[in-house]
């Protein structure tokens, strides 16, 4: 067996699938996004998709994707690439996130972008983001 499906199986045989969840009340468990993707603020979790939730209802955004960077004060802070109708500031966005999120989950810094990186099946690809971070 490789060592990422290794890695997947759990010492009781679960498949690790990756994905963090919450139960809900009614007893469902509700996908809130991706371990991978996740996203640590000061000790804090922050889901790329709520955010990204928060911006693309800005009545401006288009499509959003959320990324953590590294920072030297809060390990990681949020990042967000948007595309928007028309002219639009970073400002005005952060703004807009402060009304809408508790301040750790504010982007730090907005990149304005023509698109965003897609599969053929149309997801974003964060990874291809972080990708250009690191380099």
């Amino acid at each position: 067996m490789a060592s990422e499906s290794k890695k997947s199986i759990s010492e009781n045989q679960f498949f690790r699938t990756g994905d963090v969840g919450i139960k809900l009340v009614d007893g469902c468990i509700k996908i809130v996004d991706r371990l991978k993707d996740m996203i640590i603020v000061s000790g804090f979790n922050v889901y790329p998709n709520e955010i990204e939730e928060v911006l693309t209802n800005h009545p401006n955004v288009i499509e959003a994707a959320v990324i953590g960077e590294t920072d030297d004060k809060t390990g990681e802070r949020v990042c967000a690439y948007i595309t928007v109708k028309g002219a639009e500031s970073d400002v005005n966005i952060m703004s807009y996130c402060r009304e809408h999120l508790t301040a750790y989950k504010v982007p730090k810094r907005v990149v304005f972008v023509k698109e965003l990186p897609k599969s053929t099946v149309g997801k974003i690809l964060r990874r291809e983001l972080r990708a250009q971070v690191d380099n």
